[in-house]
C-alpha cells in the first residue's frame, strides 16, 4: 500500500460524518436480521399455537355409562349362541333403550327418540357386538358400559360449540343440551383419554376414528426405508468418496445424486406407479410399495450426507493408516468410516425425518384406501399418518377437524423425536478436528 493511499484510508478513520454513517448501517442491518427472525418466530408460534388449539381435544373423548341389558330375546332368541345370529343382532337398539331408561325419554314420542339417539355414536353396535363375541355370557344379564358420545356430543361437551347459539344455529337441541345436563351431573358423561385415536382404525365416524393403521404403515415404510437406504446409500457413499476414479462418469453420476435430492417428490410417486405396480405388479396401497417409493426419495439425502461426513475427516487419518501398512479398505473400514458415523446417522435420521413427511408419492401409488383392517404384513393394504391426516382434512364432519389436528401434533411429535435423536447423536460422537 502507498502512503497516499495509507493517508487515505486513515482519514476515512478520522471522518466523524463516515463512522457515524457506518455506524447507522450497521445497527439497521442488525434491525433487519432481529425483525426477520421475529417473523419468523411469530410465524412459528402461530402455526404450532393453532395446530395446538385445534388438536388437543382430540386426545380426550366423551363417553356415556349406559346400564345396557343383553337381552336374549333379542340376541339370542332360539337359544344355541350361533355366532352368525350374533352378530346380527340389533345392538343398537339395546342401547337406545338403555338410553331411554337413562334419560325418561317417551318411547311412543319419534321426535324424543331420534332427538336422545343422536346422542351416542352410531358405531355403538359394534363396541356392544365385540362385548358378546368375547364373552357370550354376558347374554340374558346387564352390564354398566361406557359408549361412545357422537361426534356433536363430543363437540358440545368440549365447548366447540356455544350453548349460547340459537337452536337453529348449532347441531345440538336445547333438550338434547338438557339430557347432556342432566347425564353430567349424574356422572354418566364424562371425558377421559382418548386411546382409540391411536388403537381404532378408519371410521366414518370422527368420534370412532383412529390412527391405527397409519402407524402401522409408518412403522413398515419406515422399516423398508432403513433396511434399503442405509446400506445402499452408505455403500455408494463410500464407493464414491473413496474408490471411484475421477472421470466423466463419476461426475455424471454425481450431478444426478444432487439433482436428484431436489427432484419434486411426486415425481417419485408416478415411478413408484409405473414401476412398481404397473410393471412388477406389486399390490397397491402396500406398505412395501410405498417403502421403496420412498427409498428411492431418501437414497440421494443418505448418499450426499455419508459423503459430506467422509470428506470432512482429515487425509491424516488415511494417511496415516495406510503408513502402518493397512489396505485402503483397511483405511476406510477401521478408521474414516467410525470416524464419519456420527455425520452419516445424522444425515440418515434427516433423510427418514423427510420421507415419514412425504404426502404426494404415497398418494400416486393408492394409499389413500379405506382400510378398516390393521395390516399384518407390509403386503396388506395401509395407509400412513401424513395421508391419513390428508384424508381427514378433505373430510366434512366437524369431529374431523380435531382429528386432523391431533395426527398433526402425533406427526410433529415424531419428527421432533426423530431430530432431537439426531442432534443427541451428532454432540455425542462429534470430533472437532
Amino acid at each position: 500500500m502507498s502512503d497516499s493511499d495509507a493517508a487515505e484510508t486513515v482519514g476515512r478513520f478520522d471522518n466523524p460524518a463516515l463512522m457515524r454513517r457506518r455506524r447507522r448501517e450497521e445497527v439497521r442491518f442488525q434491525a433487519y436480521g432481529l425483525i426477520a427472525i421475529a417473523l419468523g418466530m411469530s410465524f412459528l408460534v402461530i402455526l404450532f399455537g393453532t395446530i395446538i388449539r385445534d388438536g388437543w381435544t382430540a386426545f380426550f373423548q366423551t363417553s356415556i355409562e349406559l346400564p345396557i341389558k343383553f337381552d336374549a330375546a333379542e340376541i339370542d332368541p332360539d337359544g344355541t349362541r350361533n355366532a352368525n345370529a350374533l352378530a346380527q343382532a340389533n345392538y343398537q337398539k339395546l342401547a337406545n333403550q338403555a338410553l331411554y331408561g337413562q334419560l325418561g325419554v317417551d318411547p311412543s314420542s319419534r321426535a324424543q327418540r331420534q332427538a336422545a339417539n343422536a346422542l351416542v355414536s352410531r358405531d355403538v353396535d359394534s363396541q356392544l357386538r365385540a362385548m358378546v363375541a368375547s364373552d357370550p355370557k354376558i347374554i340374558g344379564t346387564t352390564q354398566n358400559v361406557w359408549v361412545l358420545a357422537s361426534g356433536n356430543v363430543d363437540a358440545f361437551a368440549k365447548g366447540k360449540i356455544d350453548r349460547e347459539l340459537p337452536q337453529e344455529n348449532r347441531q345440538i337441541s336445547d333438550q338434547q343440551i338438557s339430557w347432556i345436563d342432566k347425564l353430567t351431573a349424574s356422572g354418566a358423561m364424562e371425558k377421559s383419554f382418548n386411546t382409540g385415536l391411536f388403537t381404532n382404525t378408519a371410521s366414518s365416524q370422527p368420534e370412532t376414528a383412529g390412527l391405527a393403521v397409519a402407524l402401522l404403515g409408518s412403522f413398515y415404510i419406515m422399516l423398508i426405508v432403513v433396511l434399503l437406504s442405509v446400506p445402499l446409500g452408505v455403500a455408494a457413499a463410500i464407493y464414491l468418496e473413496e474408490f471411484a476414479p475421477r472421470n466423466r462418469i463419476t461426475d455424471i453420476i454425481e450431478v444426478n445424486i444432487n439433482n436428484l435430492a431436489a427432484v419434486p417428490s411426486i415425481v417419485f410417486g408416478l415411478l413408484g406407479l409405473a414401476v412398481f405396480i404397473n410393471f412388477a405388479g406389486l399390490p397397491r396401497s402396500a406398505s412395501l410399495v410405498g417403502g421403496l417409493v420412498l427409498t428411492l426419495r431418501t437414497l440421494p439425502t443418505v448418499i450426499i450426507a455419508t459423503r459430506a461426513s467422509i470428506t470432512a475427516v482429515p487425509p491424516s487419518i488415511r494417511e496415516a493408516a495406510l503408513g502402518v501398512g493397512a489396505s485402503k479398505v483397511q483405511s476406510v473400514f477401521h478408521h474414516v468410516l467410525p470416524l464419519s458415523l456420527p455425520g452419516i446417522i445424522t444425515g440418515t435420521i434427516i433423510g427418514l425425518v423427510q420421507a415419514i413427511g412425504e404426502t404426494a408419492p404415497l398418494l400416486m401409488i393408492g394409499m389413500v384406501a379405506f382400510v378398516v383392517d390393521v395390516p399384518s404384513s407390509p403386503l396388506d393394504p395401509a395407509t400412513a399418518l401424513p395421508v391419513q391426516i390428508y384424508m381427514w382434512a378433505t373430510e366434512a364432519e366437524r369431529g374431523f377437524v380435531e382429528k386432523t389436528a391431533g395426527a398433526t401434533i402425533v406427526l410433529l411429535g415424531i419428527l421432533a423425536v426423530m431430530n432431537i435423536l439426531a442432534m443427541v447423536l451428532r454432540k455425542r460422537y462429534e470430533r472437532k478436528w
